[in-house]
């Protein structure tokens, strides 16, 4: 066990997250061990255990901390077209599936139906959802519900598809982003007096968004 270093509980925290999100990222949930996770860091278990009291406190603390950074990187600029928000905030979580794919898998299918993981899963996405709507030309409250039913379970559809394919590779990362964005658009298109993303889909082979 390397040197302990002397830090605040804040820090502390911190530097256990650090070192349990990188371990959550590279090795199945099954496979992390609290004793790695304290050997890392270069603490004792008995102080992991003051901070986090079990593997899945520690593992809903990281994805917490996930979570909130989705949130801070997909903070939609209101000078942006929709289209723009959509690819902006699809390559966030992408990018983020990817890096830590285990962990992601671990959320959805390990811990399926666990209420703390679902929780932060859900408003994460209802915070997507709000902000998505405060996109959308609305004409009225009604329009507002029925787009507001078409985005939650959109956005389920993204995490559902997401997960598969981080299991089996069935398309590009491309593929499967604009598949997503066409989706929501195709879905919303007859809820609205406007096209809210007349130039969806580029044209032409080729074509990148």
């Amino acid at each position: 066990m390397p040197p302990r270093q002397r830090l605040t509980p804040a820090d502390r925290r911190a530097q256990l997250l650090t070192v349990g999100a990188r371990l959550f990222a590279a090795h199945p949930y099954a496979d992390v061990l609290m004793e790695q996770v304290a050997e890392e860091a270069g603490v004792s278990r008995a102080l992991l255990y003051r901070h986090f009291p079990s593997k899945h406190a520690l593992f809903a603390a990281v994805y917490q901390q996930g979570a909130d950074q989705l949130l801070a990187q997909t903070r939609p600029d209101p000078t942006d077209s929709l289209v723009e928000q959509l690819i902006q905030g699809m390559d966030v979580h992408l990018d983020y599936f990817v890096a830590n794919r285990n962990a992601v898998l671990a959320a959805n299918r390990v811990l399926a139906g666990d209420p703390v993981i679902q929780t932060i899963m859900t408003n994460e996405l209802d915070t997507l959802r709000e902000w998505l709507l405060t996109a959308l030309p609305l004409a009225d409250e009604r329009t507002r519900e029925a787009v507001s039913g078409v985005l939650k379970s959109w956005l389920v559809f993204v995490q559902v598809l997401c997960v598969d394919w981080l299991t089996h590779e069935t398309c590009t990362r491309t593929q499967l982003r604009d598949a997503c964005i066409g989706a929501v658009l195709g879905a919303l298109r007859p809820l609205l007096a406007t096209d809210p993303a007349p130039d969806w889909p580029p044209q032409g082979p080729g074509a990148d968004a």
